[in-house]
Parts: structure tokens; sequence; C-alpha cells
């Protein structure tokens, strides 16, 4: 029997526009000639995989049906939430619709993630699905490449051949997730897998209001174009709660998946920074180089409300003191040892750190060194030209 590839498409992407408004999820940010959803779909588009089930709501209902089409996927159903409950009523309704068969294996996939290696966790699921009962649920530990307090964690002990998950950790400091990394501890990446018979016997047993409530709002609901208009009166009555805390906290019976591979929720713009930088010739256009008394700069791309740049600062140059009114600026240390001006601290960084400069924030880039500075930017705000700098002190009369 296939696989079934549930796709929770709900959230919202608000990390990444803490002062902006009407911005795109991020599941369908065009970050240059693709999006997260898109990488979603390429994951399941082999024959491990049965057609797929898009979780979704009304508001994302017209984007979801584009990258549909754009992936050329013709056979799907979608289920929309009348409202947002979390991911725990959002896995129970999808798994209880009359296309899954009881015994059927399913996985759930966050649609806001990318996995760049995708045929490893397709291996596993083929390897495991003999261990799958009609009560387990197995979810995916990836092996932490950093410590990072922006992930939970999962520690597992192993019992019969399987990873018997001991321990969730909810994000710790960066201190203790060294710590929780040193003892074997994983990254838990939020992915779950197990048949449609163990979620409705969990859900029965741990958490039976919820349980009846998705019931009678999938047998109330409305079917148009392959899509399930959930019935609102008794969605409404479902808890909104995390299907981790509805459920994982309370089974017994979780095992971990254990994957050593390039995964990240890409909830920050420092990680979405990364792929520019590992992609960055691909991204590259001569016309896009523009020169400056200090060296230059090369816009790689400008999405909806963000734009990403390569800086490089020549020895012994520096940029103008200055601020910008309409956006916030993000910077990764790619090579040299800038000196930074922020507001009134001074401070060396290297290659690899980063720092976050807010909107009206005073700051500078200097290069004291012989070696260039070069520095990954991610610009996010409303207006993002050149004309959204006042400058305070610049070396090459550049102040008014």
């Amino acid at each position: 029997m296939k696989i079934r590839p549930v796709i929770l498409c709900g959230g919202a992407g608000t990390r990444l526009w803490p002062n902006l408004k009407n911005t795109q999820a991020k599941q369908f940010i065009d970050f240059g000639g693709w999006t997260l959803l898109q990488k979603a779909f390429e994951r399941i588009n082999n024959d491990s995989y049965d057609f797929p089930i898009i979780s979704t709501n009304l508001k994302y209902l017209k984007d979801v049906k584009k990258t549909l089409k754009k992936s050329k996927i013709k056979k799907y159903k979608i289920i929309l939430e009348p409202a947002k409950k979390n991911t725990a009523p959002a896995i129970l309704v999808s798994a209880l619709i009359k296309e899954i068969p009881s015994d059927q294996p399913i996985m759930f996939f966050t649609s806001d993630h990318l996995i760049e290696n995708p045929s490893i966790l397709t291996r596993s699921l083929k390897t495991n699905v003999k261990n799958l009962s009609d009560e387990n649920i197995f979810i995916f530990g990836i092996k932490p490449t950093r410590p990072s307090n922006e992930y939970g964690y999962l520690k597992t002990k192993s019992i019969n051949k399987l990873n018997k998950v001991t321990k969730f950790i909810e994000k710790p400091t960066e201190q203790k997730a060294k710590k929780i990394i040193k003892s074997g501890g994983y990254w838990n990446s939020g992915m779950f897998y197990l048949k449609k018979s163990s979620i409705i016997n969990n859900f029965k047993k741990y958490q039976p209001s919820i349980y009846k409530a998705c019931l009678k709002s999938l047998e109330k609901s409305k079917i148009r174009n392959n899509t399930y208009f959930l019935n609102k009166k008794f969605f409404d009555k479902c808890k909104e709660i995390s299907f981790d805390y509805a459920i994982l906290e309370k089974s017994k019976n979780i095992n971990a998946i254990k994957l050593s591979i390039q995964w990240s929720d890409l909830g920050n713009w420092f990680e979405i920074s990364k792929i520019y930088k590992k992609n960055k010739n691909k991204y590259f256009k001569k016309k896009n180089v523009f020169h400056r008394p200090w060296g230059r700069y090369t816009n790689l791309y400008e999405g909806k409300n963000f734009l990403v740049k390569e800086l490089v600062v020549n020895s012994k140059s520096k940029l103008s003191l200055q601020k910008h009114f309409h956006r916030s600026e993000y910077w990764t240390i790619t090579d040299g040892k800038p000196l930074i001006t922020l507001n009134k601290k001074n401070f060396l960084k290297k290659p690899g750190e980063k720092i976050f400069i807010p909107r009206e924030a005073i700051h500078r880039i200097e290069n004291k060194f012989k070696k260039k500075v070069k520095i990954i930017e991610i610009q996010t705000g409303p207006i993002l030209k050149e004309t959204d700098i006042v400058r305070y002190q610049d070396i090459y009369g550049r102040v008014n």
C-alpha cells in the first residue's frame, strides 16, 4: 500500500514579518522561482506516495490551487478549516476522510519546511512501514548541525531495535541545547508517520471531545471541486491545541526515526540567507552589481517585501553611518572581520556570525583589515530603495 501524504498548509509565517501587515505566508513566498509548498509537492512526486491531502483554510485556497496547477498535480483533496484550531484538529480531520483506508500509512508533512535530500526520508518511511501499529506514532528527529534555541528537541532510548522517545524538550536556551546535543538529543522536526487507525485510536483515548467534534464537522461538510468545506458549527467546538500537547505528550507509544539530512523550517531570515549564500551563482546577474566608493553590492534576489544582497567592503573602507526609516536588515558575515557600529556600540564580527539591524537603528560597516569583508544582507520592509538612507557621517562626502 502506498504512503498517503498529508500536507499541513495553514500556518501564517508571522515570525518573518514582525512589523508588516498583509504579508505572504511563508509557504507561498517566491524565493526565486520556487516556493516551499512547491518543494513539498516535489517531495511526494514519486511512486511511493498516494495522491496528496492538503489541509488549509479559505484564505489560502487560491494559492494552494495555483501551486497544485504549477506542480502538475491533478489528483488531490483539499480540506478547508473554517477556523484556526492548531495542528491537533487539522491532523485528525485530514485522516478521517473516506479517501484514506483504515490501515493506510499516513505521512504528515508541513508545507513550510525545506528538506534538501527527501529520498533519504522516503526510504526511511518504506523501511519503517512494517513497524506501524494501530496504536504507535513515529516522529522524525533531525541530527542537529548546531545548538539552536529555535527548535524543540527529543531524546530516545533503544528498545527492540526502535528508538523509543523518552523526553520532549521545548526550545531550550543555546547553552542547554549544547548539553542536549552532547547527550544524544535530536531536533524535533514536527513531521509524523502513523496509520489512520492509530490516529483514530489515540484521539478516542486522549481527546474524545475533539474526535467527536471533528467527526461531526466532517460528516456535515460540503464537498465541491475536490474540496471539503468543513462544518463551522462543529469545528468550532474543537479545542485549539497542538498535536504535540494533545497526543504526543500523553501517549507512551512514540518512536523516533532519526535522520541525518539537511532540514530547516526557514523560521527566520538568517536561515533563509543560507539558501542565497549556498546558491549565490544561481542568483547572480552581472547587471545587478553596483559599485560604490567602499566596494560593491550585488542584488541577488528581490521578492515581495524583501531584498537579498551581497556586500563586499574593500580593505580600509567603510560605509556611511546611516539609518533607515522603512526597513530592517539581517546580516550574515561570510568573509573577513567587519567592525560593526550599532547605535552606541562597536564590535568586531567574524565569518558565520549574524547581526540584526532594526528599523531606525544607526549603523555602519567598516573594514580595518587587508581581507575583504563579505556579508549576505536581507532587507525586509515596505520600501527597499537606496533612497531610504539617512547619512550622518561619510568619508566620501555623501552627507547633505
